[in-house]
């Protein structure tokens, strides 16, 4: 066991690190920590670490890994991480470096120990995403209980911990930023354990998750925004490292970078991103968050080309700023929102930019200008507007005295009484005010007082303090109603907050990670949404479900949910996507030759306009409906009629024949055709309550449509009945 600890490693690797600072050459660095492994070697008792419990659940391999058995004779580096933290995040590229470098077959094995901050982290499919989004690739462990971490008395996320082929632990490394000594430990522990014959070069049998994926048209999309026309939408599809600009039909317009992350300019067909996520839009040019390169972009849709204006495309440490754009480094920009300039003559000539890296909100100028509190400033400029630095909760009437922690999402209420950037501060589980009079930092939800306590977090309706958000990443400002919609990514709910009265309330959402598009807004689920939007006339909201690869629409007047369709992908998994759509239309339930074929009068609808269906359907007496059974409704359209589906899958579960199911259907806002049917089907199972005899039995109900231009309404409820007998 490892009695000590990280702790019986300090005096060593504290001498040893004096002594580096001290060499001048690569040669006597690694003659240092050669001689520092022979007197750790020499130890009359390893600092060993504790078996991995064989019950913890792991990812990316064909089963679980014992430290002491499937990693004897491999040098290993334990990276101690949880996936909400900016630092940990900022570590991956060192790891996927050395493991390029590195392989299993030359005795290097890295464990990602996954030790979870917020109760949403500790769960298996969370982690999943995660290790999909950040394209791990080595084993991951889920410590749910902190186990390992307890044992060895780890402190901080992210910690790095070297073992030797024995389980010996060498080295630890804690926080960001230690690249150079992680390889020079790692290559030199090599090194001299192959010396001693200690390396074994077998393979520990890697199995990616990603591999068992289908493809999808989105895949992690992070946020979404939408001109003020409310006709396009802009959306960060941030795992296939690309930008899509759509009609709101989900009509794909342009098609900018991807699927493949890189760093360069150019026209559309030849940029490139790395997780792209904030993007804002104006007329015909997009400024995007650009997170994992750490630069801007501008997107101009007009000449179709890409440029990078602020970033230098590697993490920068600099938290104060003021060089021009290009040439001033930034760190992992997560958001990007338009703003005016104190003394302005131009409308949105400022960029507020989270920069979530280091803990701080951001400006560029995007024309000659002035902040609140500063000096005037030169068109492309980018520097801190506020926050200290400081990983912290802190408010406070100087805007560089305030603390932010890993700031995510960003809006703008530019009108009185407000005239100030909301700000969800993933970190603290808080929603942030910034005045723009005057740069104050000040609460408006979650959290606690205490600015060092970054563990207020909780899934609480309630005012100001009272209420609990867990990791929120975006903010969007409703003009018309003079409300603020909170993604509370981590509760899988949308929130909605009066900055008058300090309320927050749940919007959508059950707080258990789904993907059901329900009857009303508080029994749809999301899983992780990240960012999303409302339209300037207040109608519609769009959401990015993240981790459910879609954007989602709220309408906010009749309080309908649907799922926006991407049509014709044009670069991205076209060919297997559609491949899948076919294969799931093809795995619909069949329904028996018996099964009733309703027609049901004609309806007259509008472009846009949302249906929806009453579905109630009574079991004969003495029948009870089978639970385990795939009891299900789901919505088809034959031959010229399929552009009503817009490429959707539409079908869902049938619980309970107690009650209504309802069955929303938006018409497309471009319809093809005058005339339409739409067949909306039902497939149950049950049993007689003796369970001596169980029945499957089918409904279909053909609706035909006669399509007109003028507004019929904005809904429509249409009752679908049947009543079962016994044969």
């Amino acid at each position: 066991m490892a009695a000590e600890g990280l702790a019986g490693l300090l005096p060593a690797q504290t001498q040893l690190e004096y002594a580096l600072l001290d060499a001048d050459t690569p040669q006597e660095k690694e003659n240092l920590v050669y001689q520092y492994l022979k007197k750790m070697d020499s130890r009359e008792r390893d600092l060993t670490v504790p078996e991995l419990g064989g019950d913890l659940q792991w990812l990316n391999t064909d089963g679980p890994i014992s430290l002491h058995k499937d990693l004897c004779g491999k040098v290993v580096v334990l990276d101690f991480f949880t996936y909400c933290c900016i630092n940990c995040l900022h570590l991956l590229p060192d790891l996927h470096e050395l493991e390029h470098q590195y392989s299993d077959k030359d005795g290097l094995v890295i464990i990602g120990v996954h030790s979870a901050k917020f109760p949403n982290e500790k769960v298996l499919d969370s982690i999943k995403s995660a290790v999909l989004r950040y394209d791990i690739v080595h084993p991951v462990v889920n410590d749910a209980d902190a186990t390992l971490w307890h044992e060895l008395e780890v402190s901080c996320w992210p910690t790095l911990v070297i073992l030797g082929p024995r389980g010996n632990m060498l080295f630890s490394l804690v926080g960001e930023g230690h690249k150079e000594k992680l390889f020079l430990f790692t290559s030199i522990t090599l090194k001299f354990y192959k010396e001693r014959g200690q390396i074994k070069d077998n393979s520990i049998g890697i199995k990616l998750y990603k591999d068992s994926l289908p493809p999808s048209p989105l895949l992690f999309p992070g946020k979404v925004t939408v001109d003020k026309s409310g006709e396009r939408l802009v959306i960060a599809d941030t795992g296939h490292h690309r930008i899509l600009v759509t009609l709101k039909n989900g009509q794909i317009l342009h098609t900018i970078g991807g699927p493949n992350s890189g760093r360069r300019d150019g026209r559309f067909s030849e940029a490139a991103f790395n997780s792209p996520q904030g993007v804002a839009i104006k007329n015909n040019v997009i400024y995007v968050a650009d997170t994992e390169n750490h630069l801007i972009r501008k997107i101009d849709l007009e000449l179709e080309i890409v440029t990078t204006i602020a970033g230098i495309g590697i993490q920068g440490v600099d938290k104060e700023g003021g060089a021009k754009g290009e040439e001033q480094p930034i760190s992992s920009p997560w958001d990007v929102v338009f703003g005016n300039s104190v003394s302005g003559t131009q409308e949105d000539d400022v960029l507020w930019i989270a920069m979530a890296g280091i803990h701080q909100v951001w400006a560029l100028m995007l024309e000659d200008g002035k902040l609140p509190k500063g000096s005037d400033l030169k068109k492309g400029v980018c520097l801190r507007f506020a926050g200290s630095g400081n990983e912290e909760n802190r408010n406070n009437a100087y805007p560089h005295k305030a603390g932010f922690a890993q700031p995510s999402g960003l809006s703008l209420a530019s009108e009185e009484p407000w005239n100030c950037l909301f700000v969800a501060d993933s970190e603290s589980s808080t929603v942030r005010m910034i005045s723009l009079k005057d740069g104050a930092v000040k609460h408006l939800v979650g959290g606690e007082r205490d600015p060092l306590n970054l563990f207020a977090f909780g899934d609480v309706d309630g005012a100001g303090i009272n209420a609990k958000l867990q990791h929120p990443l975006g903010v969007t400002w409703d003009k018309k109603r003079k409300l603020l919609y909170v993604a509370d990514s981590y509760n899988h709910k949308i929130k909605v907050v009066d900055p008058k009265m300090k309320n927050c309330a749940t919007l959508a959402g059950t707080g258990e990670a789904g993907n059901v598009v329900g009857s009303s807004f508080t029994q749809s689920t999301f899983n992780e949404p990240g960012g999303l939007c409302v339209e300037e006339n207040g109608r519609l909201m769009y959401v990015a479900d993240t981790n459910n690869h879609q954007i989602k629409v709220l309408d906010l007047e009749t309080k309908i949910l649907s799922m926006l369709p991407i049509l014709n992908p044009e670069t991205c998994d076209v060919t297997d996507h559609l491949a899948a759509q076919k294969d799931q239309i093809a795995n619909l339930p069949k329904l028996p030759k018996s099964a009733p074929n309703i027609q049901l009068p004609s309806l007259n609808a509008a472009p846009g306009q949302t249906i929806q269906f009453l579905l109630k359907l009574t079991l004969p007496p003495d029948s009870k409906l089978n639970e385990e059974a795939p009891n299900a409704w789901f919505i088809t359209a034959e031959d010229n009629n399929t552009w009503l589906l817009q490429g959707q899958y539409l079908s869902g579960e049938i619980k309970d024949v107690s009650c209504q199911t309802v069955i929303p259907f938006q018409l497309p806002r471009v319809c093809l055709s005058a005339e339409a049917v739409l067949a909306i089907k039902a497939c149950l199972y049950y049993c007689t309550k003796d369970s001596s005899a169980c029945m499957m039995k089918g409904i279909s109900f053909n609706q035909p449509l006669q399509i007109g231009s003028t507004n019929q309404g904005s809904l429509t409820q249409v009752e679908l009945t049947h009543s079962f007998i016994t044969n």
